[in-house]
């Protein structure tokens, strides 16, 4: 439907060109465009473009919604936050029009139809989102910019030949027509497996994950919640267009459990709450590329449902790290006391985004968590539903172990300075409860 064609422009297209009003009131433009793009996205979840240049299915416009919903609240939250930095390594105006085009890019990735360009999107996310590491100018944060572009253009090389040889195969890169091709050969099968390598390093799959924790930790937080909430679910939801290939499921389930043992273990000694929640979102990445090559109904659905409430709940996490950072200007756990009488409302919001993505019930993580295991057993995959159980174990009591420490322990003088900013982290982490109840009651219950 033309409609559709032009509401799929619209929603690509909104974000960029608040840019236009770059030296006026780039601010104001982007969180009137995030707005305006949400209710635009949530017309064009019935009314859809036909295959063609664009391939939006269902499971699309999940994660459409996620990137610009999470975008909105980001936007806003770092009205408040910018106001904090004492040494700003970009401008103001240059920071807005940064987090936009990053935006675009993911949007531009989700939408296309086309393999070589989902591959530039998932690059133009890099060239969009690495100077935003250095909104906050320090030497770490200089650091993890650098590490940030060497490993993740590592890895898109990677995943540059891994598109070459799609096309070798198959004559062609669209989407649609490769998924139903129903073409098998040993060249294909190594097109999927460097996908892994590429795209994973992007979706932070163990050993090329290295650049995460050091980005997610020194980005400023709204830039931190892009990056967990959003930029990884959109790398791993481009890994999956090239698994529905010539889905390789023993070697993708493989990767994914050692990687939720390596994230689970790396979580353990964490001494700084911000790097704690990085390694969390490549355990829950994961968990969900372990859903994604199971490729049950059952995987499928839960690993949707583990990104939707994931991509809020480690939103809501980062947001309160923000506030944690901003009012007492501390970035180690064991530095972080009495949160829960000085700070109310960062300290509710922060033990839910914990509980959250974590996988405690009835948030959506819980039983997208579920779903996942079942499908694992369902394909009599034992000793790694067994290594995962006990991983996720060990990180759900890691996390909130350290969190609660924050919160209940000793006594200190902190303030909340603001009340948008706590107000929006508790938005975010209170939106997987929503999605699990929902889950439970309507999606079960109801439909």
């Amino acid at each position: 439907m033309i409609l559709g064609q032009l509401l799929a422009v619209l929603i690509i297209l909104i974000p960029g060109a608040a840019g236009i009003l770059y030296r006026t009131g780039i601010k104001q433009a982007s969180i009137i465009g995030g707005a305006v793009d949400l209710a635009i996205a949530g017309i064009m979840y019935f009314i859809r473009p036909q295959v063609g240049f664009f391939f939006i299915q269902n499971s699309t416009m999940v994660f459409i919604v996620m990137v610009l919903a999470v975008y909105l609240l980001s936007t806003v939250y770092s009205t408040r936050y910018l106001k904090g930095v004492e040494v700003m390594g970009i401008s103001e105006p240059t920071y807005y029009l940064l987090l936009n085009l990053f935006t675009v890019s993911m949007l531009f990735s989700l939408e296309v139809n086309n393999y070589g360009l989902m591959w530039v999107g998932i690059e133009a996310t890099t060239i969009s989102s690495a100077l935003l590491l250095i909104t906050e100018k320090t030497e770490t944060s200089l650091e993890a910019t650098w590490r940030y572009i060497v490993i993740v253009s590592a890895g898109v090389t990677f995943a540059f030949i891994s598109i070459i040889l799609i096309y070798y195969t198959l004559g062609t890169l669209s989407v649609s027509a490769a998924i139903s091709s129903h073409v098998h050969s040993r060249i294909m099968v190594l097109a999927v497996s460097l996908a892994l390598i590429g795209f994973g390093t992007k979706v932070g799959v163990f050993p090329v994950h290295t650049w995460l924790p050091d980005a997610h930790s020194e980005a400023p937080s709204p830039v931190s919640a892009m990056f967990s909430g959003v930029l990884l679910p959109t790398a791993l939801y481009v890994l999956y267009r090239v698994y529905e290939i010539e889905p390789v499921r023993d070697l993708y389930v493989w990767f994914a459990v050692i990687s939720i043992v390596a994230a689970s273990i790396f979580l353990g000694y964490q001494v700084r709450y911000k790097r704690m929640f990085a390694y969390s979102t490549m355990e829950n990445m994961n968990l969900a590329l372990l859903g994604i090559a199971a490729g049950g109904p059952l995987g499928i659905t839960g690993a949707l449902l583990l990104l939707l409430s994931h991509s809020f709940g480690k939103a809501g996490a980062f947001y309160s790290s923000g506030n944690v950072l901003r009012f007492t200007g501390k970035k180690k756990i064991a530095e972080i006391s009495g949160m829960g009488t000085s700070m109310p409302y960062t300290s509710a919001s922060l033990l839910m985004s914990s509980l959250a993505v974590t996988g405690a019930p009835p948030f959506g993580t819980f039983f997208g968590e579920f779903l996942i295991l079942a499908d694992i057993l369902s394909l009599h995959m034992y000793a790694q539903f067994i290594i995962v159980i006990i991983f996720l174990a060990a990180a759900f009591i890691s996390m909130n172990y350290n969190v609660t420490g924050m919160i209940f322990s000793g006594n200190q003088p902190n303030v909340e300075k603001d009340r948008l900013m706590p107000a929006l982290s508790m938005l975010s982490a209170v939106l997987p409860l929503f999605i699990g109840i929902f889950y439970l009651v309507v999606y079960i219950e109801i439909l």
